[in-house]
């Protein structure tokens, strides 16, 4: 960094207001290092550039992003919560070498409404896939927005995922079994078009006039308070916070109705996209998660027409080598997958979506070579640009964004991506769990694998008694005692 460039940056940094914002790192090359928040963007920006040599030595991930810095960009916002999700779709578009918390987690929760449906319900998702649906949000707070759809269900009478209407007669549904557990001073059953009024009050509710609702649940609070009912009133006062917190929004609330894409119509573009011969109503999507590596495992995702067919995901450990290397992964996971297929007479799918570029998708050609089986129609969507490429010599595929097949294809992805990080989360618990053995001196490396397989989890071995532990090979009464002891400590 030159002297030049670094009072260039003094000089930016001088002009930075002292308000809450998001701030964007570029290189000589304006290619974004590093996307971050802050509640005051002067102070955060300049703490960077600060002489402080602990500073720089205790993070030298900092000092080396630091030492590339050019320029930096920053947008103000009005709040924490909409910096949060601000800094997050910007970690997602331009994927910064120096970023690595928020680039595969998951996104933020919307409220999603089918207005098609007979008796319309509010469901939660994370993903805008159909246009005809109203989509409301995003959320940042969960735990806030659960609470309040709860609140919204038992204010409104309205159905939310898990409900199961029952119809009376032509015109007349019976919302839900136990009334008085669902609905307050609401009638239980409801023709399809006062439902469907109710539904528009809970959608102006979720579009941010809460007001009297919130004025409400307050006096009952006070009233609750005066009594000394102070568990009532606690419970009322939770109800309103998450109430406030769903209704810190970031941006207004979408109702997005133009047109109706159903999942044939998706499945139609997806044909006509990629010129296939007929509608691709089976679709399988690989993925591969590692950290650096280690716990390298793939997954598999399964559609049919056009929807999740999550009774066919696989997941699968990397058992052919141990590393880091993408490519032969989705080798070892695809032969298998389709050797099994094979093996028990099975259809492949119609087509094939590997969650990569051009190298992964011509190591999945090679798995079928292999196999000495022809390969269903195969394609990869690479992240940077939502990319399609093929095994041929045909040039690559970017459809606009919202094309509903492109659309398709990152719900699959996305499917297949999570399906193969929870995996990869769940080993390197159960890892974390199993290390526990290594800090007790009474039990060796052969000792802990019988333990682990003849009770299964550490968890297991909490919970059993010392006669039980006594029973395990090798261990006797005095390392059982000491092992319980042990783990109800840690």
């Amino acid at each position: 960094m030159t002297q030049e460039t670094i009072s260039a940056l003094k000089e930016a940094i001088r002009k930075l207001p002292n308000k809450p914002g998001v701030y964007v790192m570029h290189n000589q090359f304006k290619q974004p290092l590093y996307v971050g928040k802050a509640k005051n963007l002067k102070k955060r920006v300049a703490s960077y550039f600060q002489a402080s040599k602990r500073f720089q030595l205790a993070q030298p991930k900092i000092k080396a992003m630091v030492e590339q810095i050019e320029s930096f960009e920053y947008h103000c916002v009005n709040s924490e919560s909409e910096a949060l999700l601000l800094e997050s779709q910007l970690i997602k578009k331009f994927k910064p070498k120096y970023n690595t918390s928020l680039k595969d987690d998951k996104r933020f929760l919307l409220v999603q409404l089918n207005p098609k449906e007979t008796l319309p319900r509010f469901r939660l998702t994370r993903n805008r896939i159909y246009k005809h649906y109203r989509y409301y949000g995003p959320f940042p707070h969960a735990g806030s927005l659960r609470k309040t759809l709860d609140i919204m269900k038992r204010k409104f009478g309205v159905l939310l995922n898990d409900a199961n209407p029952k119809k009376i007669d032509a015109h007349t549904w019976h919302l839900y079994d136990d009334v008085r557990a669902e609905l307050s001073d609401l009638p239980n059953e409801i023709t399809e078009e006062t439902y469907r009024e109710r539904v528009e009050k809970a959608c102006k509710f979720l579009e941010g006039q809460t007001e009297s609702i919130i004025d409400a649940l307050k006096e009952r609070m006070q009233a609750y308070s005066k009594k000394q009912n102070y568990e009532r009133a606690s419970a009322l006062r939770d109800q309103i916070i998450a109430i406030q917190q769903t209704s810190k929004r970031t941006r207004k609330f979408e109702r997005n109705l133009t047109g109706f894409i159903t999942e044939k119509e998706s499945l139609t573009t997806l044909k006509e996209e990629l010129s296939l011969s007929k509608l691709p109503k089976h679709i399988e999507c690989f993925d591969i998660s590692h950290i650096s590596g280690s716990f390298c495992v793939a997954s598999m995702v399964c559609f049919s027409n056009g929807k999740p067919n999550r009774k066919q995901y696989r997941r699968y450990k990397i058992k052919s080598f141990i590393g880091n290397d993408d490519f032969r992964a989705i080798e070892e996971v695809v032969s298998r997958r389709y050797q099994r297929l094979q093996k028990e007479g099975l259809p492949f799918p119609d087509l094939i979506v590997i969650d990569g570029g051009l190298g992964q998708v011509h190591a999945a050609i090679k798995a079928f070579k292999t196999l000495k089986k022809t390969p269903p129609y195969l394609i990869g969507l690479a992240k940077k640009n939502e990319t399609i490429v093929f095994p041929d010599d045909r040039p690559s595929l970017n459809l606009p964004f919202r094309n509903p097949a492109l659309r398709l294809l990152q719900y699959l992805r996305d499917e297949a991506h999570s399906f193969a990080n929870n995996f990869n989360a769940e080993l390197r618990s159960k890892k974390i769990q199993e290390s526990i053995l290594d800090d007790f001196k009474g039990v060796g490396e052969t000792r802990k694998a019988e333990l682990l397989k003849s009770f299964g989890t550490i968890k297991n071995l909490r919970n059993a008694t010392i006669d039980e532990l006594v029973q395990g090979k090798g261990i006797g009464l005095k390392t059982a005692e000491k092992l319980s002891q042990f783990l109800a400590q840690n």
